[in-house]
């Protein structure tokens, strides 16, 4: 059989064809000259067998800890939790003292192990095995741990939290409301309703029965809107009144407002008027992101929470 010419593919498509394939985000470590640890983020990582407990992952060529990888006689593997985007983009990219910037602790043979990571493997190398523009490092797994926390996803160039997902999407307990709304943007502009006290995207409130994200999805439907609803965008509680916000960031393929509001420049966001001191927040935060096209997940509440990293990856 011949080898295909690679020099006959689009290698960009290649790689986002790839790309569409859900895995999860590890960091990989070993010791470099002097016992100095080294990693990289990696998520071609592969569980390969119980009998004897062994894995696999591919260091690239293009890494500048290559030879280390090449040549390690053990590494170890941390498959990051949801919320730790920000330890895969320091190993994917930062070049300063990595380990400087994070929690780890040692395993027996001094490797580092990342704190709070769903699960780690230390391993002894089996193999290594020339693959193109990068190796498959082969392990034998001599010890392990298991937090029973989430793995962070990464699909299409982008982090996404399965958990915070889910939530988002589910229905509201039974009892509480939930509102669902959707910031749907056009031609660099933003639908918004406009209440007596002040402007907000267009939502629902749910009380029970449909999944939010169907629920909104069929509201704008028999609006008359034709839109696309993409990632959770913010999601947080008002504690004192028990109701769960969340807003996912939607795309419209026509300008068409269908009587639920106008359509607003997303640039100058921060002049306008808004219902809350949250939806201001939300809002201004949009404009920002929607300037690098890298949007974020806000969880918390009203006043204060967490921004979940959906970047794209280096």
């Amino acid at each position: 059989m011949k080898d295909v010419d690679a020099t006959r593919l689009d290698l960009r498509a290649l790689r986002d064809a790839f790309g569409t394939f859900p895995t999860g985000v590890t960091v990989v470590t070993s010791l470099g000259a002097g016992g100095k640890p080294v990693g990289f983020t990696a998520n071609s990582f592969s569980s390969v067998s119980l009998d004897p407990p062994m894995l696999l992952v591919c260091p690239g060529r293009f890494l500048s800890s290559f030879d280390v990888f090449e040549r390690c006689a053990r590494f170890a593997v941390n498959i990051l939790a949801e919320g730790q985007e920000d330890v895969s983009n320091i190993f994917a990219g930062y070049k300063g003292d990595r380990f400087a910037k994070v929690e780890w602790s040692p395993d027996p043979n001094g490797l580092a192990l990342i704190d709070g990571a769903a699960a780690t493997f230390s391993c002894r190398t089996r193999q290594v095995m020339p693959a193109g523009d990068h190796v498959v490092l082969m392990g034998e797994v001599e010890g392990f741990s298991c937090s029973k926390q989430r793995g962070l996803g990464y699909a299409a160039g982008q982090y996404f939290s399965l958990g915070l997902e889910r939530a988002a999407a589910s229905a509201p307990p039974p009892g509480r409301h939930a509102v669902a709304g959707a910031i749907i943007e056009h031609d660099g502009r933003v639908l918004l309703e406009e209440t007596p006290d002040g402007l907000r995207p267009p939502q629902i409130i749910s009380k029970g029965g449909a999944p939010v994200r169907q629920a909104l999805a069929q509201h704008l439907a028999d609006a008359g809107l034709s839109v696309q609803i993409g990632k959770a965008y913010s999601i947080f509680e008002d504690r004192e009144a028990g109701t769960r916000f969340t807003y996912f960031h939607a795309r419209a393929s026509a300008a068409n407002a269908a009587g639920l509001g106008a359509y607003i420049p997303i640039s100058g966001m921060g002049a306008q008027r808004f219902v809350t001191g949250a939806h201001a927040s939300m809002l201004a935060r949009f404009e920002l992101e929607h300037a690098t096209q890298s949007f974020n997940l806000y969880v918390g509440d009203e006043a204060d929470g967490d921004v979940h990293a959906f970047e794209k990856g280096s």
